[in-house]
């Protein structure tokens, strides 16, 4: 009788203090890999922000993979989080990839239906944003980075569901190249952050 409440209790019972270093400590070996995804958004930024509206297969790709990446990122949030509202992230990144596939297949065609539906994506993105940011001010330094671009995408969703086809195309390429940018800069500031808790943990444990 004994055991098995012990057994339940084991198992009910919160992570320890020694758990979740060892958590942090395995998650900044790889603080790297946030800085290399930062880069690497920082060149799509720059790629993307010298193409124009006749580059629409171009752009199509890149927007699979701008997509592509945006999936991997919600997911690995998803991953880290603790919150209970880390769901949001995995139907995210589940939406992110639909539309990866999409644009790999049929680069032109989604670069036209994303200019149809672009407003309400960018409300629905910035929403999701908002929400992210502001549920993770207590871990994240940098939360306001977050609310920040997601204000901005609700903004311009709004203008973007006003505006006619050729202002739409701009205005993708224009928050294609906004949103990498962002992206990249977040994802290096997140590294430095990653490497300064194991490098905390690391003279905690010498200590």
């Amino acid at each position: 009788m004994s055991t098995d409440l012990g057994s339940t209790d084991t198992g009910d019972a919160e992570p320890t203090d020694a758990e979740i270093a060892r958590g942090i400590a395995s998650i900044a070996r790889f603080w790297w890999v946030f800085l290399v995804t930062g880069i690497a958004w920082l060149l799509i930024a720059m790629l993307v922000l010298r193409f124009n509206e006749t580059s629409v297969d171009t752009v199509g790709l890149i927007l699979g993979l701008v997509f592509l990446g945006a999936a991997l990122n919600e997911f690995v949030i998803f991953g880290l989080m603790r919150s209970g509202w880390r769901w949001l992230n995995l139907v995210l990144g589940a939406v992110f990839i639909v539309g990866a596939v999409y644009c790999f297949a049929s680069p032109q065609d989604a670069f036209w239906e994303l200019a149809s539906i672009l407003g309400l994506l960018l409300v629905l993105m910035g929403a999701f944003q908002i929400i992210g940011a502001v549920l993770s001010r207590e871990d994240n330094e940098v939360w306001w980075l977050g609310l920040v671009v997601g204000i901005i995408e609700v903004l311009l969703g709004f203008w973007a569901s006003q505006q006619y086809y050729p202002a739409r195309a701009a205005l993708i390429l224009l928050w294609v190249g906004l949103f990498a940018l962002f992206r990249g800069i977040t994802e290096i500031v997140t590294a430095f952050q990653v490497r300064s808790a194991g490098k905390d943990l690391e003279a905690l444990g010498a200590g």
